[in-house]
């Protein structure tokens, strides 16, 4: 409306202006007095008489229904094990709080670090101190300070041992970190205080000239401005580990007040990212509006996550313009590239995963090398590509896919050969397949997923003669299981994504002991002093080597069967317009900058 009829409309009604609410559409009224009606968006006077000295006011209050919202419905799949920055390390729970929150750095579209809550940051000659400036005037979504002292709080809430988070062997590299994050106050209590009291100081915020922080309210400190970590060893690459969900700025007071489930409320999911968490209902549906406190702008579109974990249910739903974003299944494949119309919308392009049989080296039989080999080198990855994947993706004998530094293209141990694989059984202390343990193949359980583990139990049965037990978990819970070494199974698939494309995110993050790979029992100290040593070393030429040493290392014990590289590939409705692609769009197409997504609604049916 413009400013002129809003002036002609205020005219009519500054008088009394206390004495009515406003109410949506009200009836004619006669009153021995002036008196406003105020309505909440327009208001038409359409007659005014006087009779017998009193004024009869009818007047027509229509309320202009806002604009209805743009919605994005996505097929998120699987509900989350956990929505904690400190916490989370799946891609469906990175894809909550990608949305909700922003770190001190963020990657861009082309992967490149730039600053994201950090308008700046400085190494110090020796890269064993990095400090970070904030952005003036940030705050969270509804409105309140976020300083430095936040950024602090969420980095050694990270590190603490009482956070058990899943992606605490990130921050490592923090003085103080390793020895805080390990130690049991049960067993050294003082060590574990003189460690905390370490990463205390190695985490510091304060004003930019170096003073401290108001500690008697250190969130109330809009002069906190300044971050600092110092390291025990070089660690040029920080900035970029400081993108990632476990700087994330959860509000303290909102963790504990909201428990040990605090994560599945919108209440106390307030963030500082692109979209505010509207409500949650877990397993059914997750809102987000746009943040109208978000330093870069607002998005234009709300996004609304579903949680369907059968992907025909899924891709049905889709062709029903029941979601705008899917996964396109390989099953639905064909289907898809013979309509016209569904062949327009397909998108695939690189993805930034590798998946692998994960065998655990803690549980029988896979406590023995020759085992492992045995199975790797019955697995048949070509036939699984061409036949279960439908071409969706890439056979691989390698953890670091083409495309990422590291990427070792002459890798070719433990490929499919059943004859070799039968030799390495019997060299096994099992001696055979008749000497084999009980095995069984977990899986997430979908339809789907079902068909595709029962082919893979069929091939090893065909080609190594190994009968396996399958094994259906619902996937929830299947996600919890294999976070934790004591619950992981016997062997099931995983996969991992790369949070930044570093050799030290592929190598040092998933595969030092400590790191996800203990998950399966993996741990080999050859290993850990490669990739420690290639962490540390600022020379690039020799950084890629010992990182390219310890690889070859990891494959060397054939602690899984690397299986297949990704390709993200989705189904976009037409009216989905500015959708910018990254290889690492692991839970949506576009996730990456879902400011510049929009839906043009005269295209919708």
């Amino acid at each position: 409306m413009s400013n002129k009829k809003w002036a002609a409309i205020l005219a009519v009604l500054v008088i009394a202006s206390m004495l009515l609410a406003a109410c949506p559409a009200p009836a004619a009224q006669v009153v021995k007095e002036t008196v406003v009606v105020e309505v909440e968006k327009q208001v038409e006077v359409v007659q005014t008489v006087v009779v017998e000295k009193e004024v009869v006011k009818e007047v027509v209050a229509t309320a202009v229904p806002e604009e209805e919202a743009k919605v994005l419905r996505i097929n998120l799949g699987t509900y989350p094990d956990i929505i904690d920055p400190q916490k989370s390390s799946f891609v469906n729970e990175i894809a909550h709080l990608q949305m909700i929150y922003e770190g001190l750095t963020r990657l861009d579209p082309d992967l490149k670090t730039v600053p994201a809550a950090a308008e700046s940051w400085t190494y110090s000659d020796d890269a064993t101190q990095l400090t970070f400036t904030l952005r003036p005037d940030l705050t969270y979504s509804d409105g309140s300070l976020l300083n430095a002292e936040r950024y602090a709080y969420s980095i050694r809430r990270n590190i603490n041992p009482e956070t058990a988070g899943e992606y605490a062997g990130i921050t490592d590299e923090i003085a103080g970190a390793p020895e805080w994050r390990a130690c049991d106050p049960a067993g050294d209590a003082a060590a574990c205080e003189a460690a905390a009291a370490t990463v205390m100081e190695s985490v510091k915020a304060s004003h930019a000239d170096g003073t401290a922080c108001n500690a008697d309210a250190p969130y109330e400190d809009a002069e906190c401005n300044t971050l600092t970590l110092t390291f025990s060893r070089p660690a040029p690459y920080f900035h970029v580990v400081s993108s990632l969900w476990v700087t994330y700025p959860a509000k303290e007071e909102n963790i504990t007040e909201g428990g040990e489930q605090w994560y599945n409320s919108s209440k106390f999911q307030i963030g500082n990212g692109p979209y505010v968490l509207q409500s949650l209902e877990p397993f059914v549906r997750g809102y987000f509006t746009p943040n109208q406190n978000y330093w870069r702008g607002q998005g234009m579109v709300d996004i609304e996550y579903s949680y369907i974990t059968d992907s025909a249910v899924a891709f049905e739903a889709y062709k029903n313009n029941e979601f705008d974003i899917i996964g396109g299944a390989a099953e639905d494949l064909e289907v898809i590239k013979a309509d016209p119309q569904l062949s327009q919308e397909l998108n695939t392009y690189p993805g930034s995963c590798t998946f692998a049989i994960m065998f655990h080296q803690l549980k029988e039989p896979f406590t023995d090398q020759k085992v492992r080999e045995a199975f790797a080198m019955s697995f048949d990855r070509e036939a699984w590509v061409r036949d279960v994947l439908r071409g969706l993706g890439a056979p691989t004998l390698t953890w670091i896919p083409p495309g990422f530094p590291g990427y070792d293209a002459e890798e070719n141990r433990w490929g499919f050969d059943p004859e070799a694989a039968k030799a390495a059984l019997a060299e096994s202390s099992y001696g055979g397949v008749e000497g084999l343990p009980p095995i069984k193949l977990t899986f997430s359980d979908t339809p789907r997923n079902r068909t595709r583990n029962e082919w893979l139990a069929a091939k090893w049965k065909e080609h190594l003669g190994v009968d396996l037990t399958l094994d259906p978990v619902e996937s929830t819970t299947y996600t919890a299981l294999t976070k934790d070494i004591n619950t992981a199974p016997q062997t099931f698939i995983l996969g991992w994504c790369a949070d930044y494309p570093d050799e030290q995110n592929w190598l040092s993050v998933y595969w030092r002991t400590g790191g996800f790979g203990e998950r399966i029992g993996y741990s080999n100290p050859d290993f850990d002093a490669l990739v420690n040593e290639a962490d540390t070393t600022i020379d690039p030429a020799k950084r890629t080597e010992l990182y390219a040493q310890a690889q070859t290392l990891l494959t060397d014990g054939a602690p899984v069967a690397f299986a297949w590289n990704n390709v993200n590939n989705y189904l976009i409705k037409p009216w989905v317009t500015g959708i910018v692609k990254t290889p690492q769009d692991s839970g949506w197409s576009g996730i990456q900058e879902p400011l510049t997504i929009d839906i043009d609604t005269t295209m919708k049916p």
